[in-house]
């Protein structure tokens, strides 16, 4: 049985969710509440760095995010540890949403942030009161809990699959349904 969805929860695709924005990701869920929820897609990295991707960016070996279709022209990013940026917002535990970017490129500079800490994202995935429970009814996401280590992970080309084979059996023969059913 699938989860309500909430902050700090993630939304898996369906494997027959044919929106290509949505095929096969996973969504963290950064806020949840009456008027609507927010997210950010975690497996579909760029080909970008974010010090390419902000002019006057400190280097920063930091891929940048597809984060979903609603405002592609805004940054965003999430992060993991003790280190809490001003302006930031808890999703769970050691998990933060934000923050001051004149912070961050302090703390880049000075040394203390490290790459693998943190998640650049393009854009987020955005949702109307009531639309996630409609999208839930005709079963085109299945709510879950996660780790902070599935959040970073390093593989994530594998993190929708992998996170569903986690999930027991039934999941799993979701995991290896086909892309493209009508090829086999």
């Amino acid at each position: 049985m699938s989860e309500n969805p909430a902050k700090g929860k993630v939304l898996i695709s369906e494997p027959f969710l044919n929106d290509p924005n949505f095929k096969r990701t996973i969504i963290l869920l950064t806020e949840h509440c009456e008027e609507g929820s927010i997210g950010f897609v975690l497996n579909k990295p760029t080909d970008y760095l974010i010090h390419e991707v902000i002019e006057e960016f400190p280097e920063f070996d930091s891929v940048v995010y597809y984060g979903g279709p609603v405002q592609l022209n805004t940054l965003q990013f999430i992060y993991k540890g003790e280190n809490i940026i001003d302006g930031s917002i808890e999703i769970m535990p050691g998990l933060y949403w934000g923050g001051s970017f004149d912070i961050l490129k302090t703390l880049i500079t000075s040394g203390t942030a490290a790459p693998e800490d943190f998640r650049f994202f393009l854009g987020y995935s955005g949702w109307t009161d009531g639309q996630i429970d409609d999208e839930l009814e005709i079963n085109s996401w299945i709510v879950a809990d996660t780790s902070i280590e599935n959040i970073f992970s390093v593989e994530p080309d594998k993190l929708w699959r992998e996170t569903l084979k986690g999930m027991g059996k039934k999941f799993a023969i979701l995991a290896s349904f086909p892309e493209n059913p009508s090829v086999n």
